[in-house]
């Protein structure tokens, strides 16, 4: 059987249709096709990671950190090769 693959934002939904309590963990699990332990799953998840969310500066914050780190590390490998060339000759 081929495993279904689920967007973080279609993951969101069935937690938060979870949370609403319209309807028994059972009836959201069967509707969505899922077990109730990937619900729990999904729903630690979101409750651990959604503090990410208020944490001063934030998820975006973080991956713009990391995303001038890289760029910032990419130049200094830049320029060590370049001077390592000049010096081969």
């Amino acid at each position: 059987m081929k495993r279904r693959q689920w967007t973080p934002q279609q993951k969101l939904e069935v937690v938060l249709e979870g949370l609403k309590n319209t309807c028994s963990l059972a009836e959201l699990c069967n509707r969505y096709q899922i077990t109730q332990s990937q619900y729990y799953s999904w729903k630690d998840r979101l409750f651990s990671d959604g503090a990410k969310l208020y944490a001063r500066g934030g998820v975006d914050k973080e991956a713009e950190r990391l995303e001038n780190e890289n760029r910032r590390l990419k130049e200094i490998i830049g320029d060590l090769t370049v001077e390592l060339k000049k010096n081969e000759f």
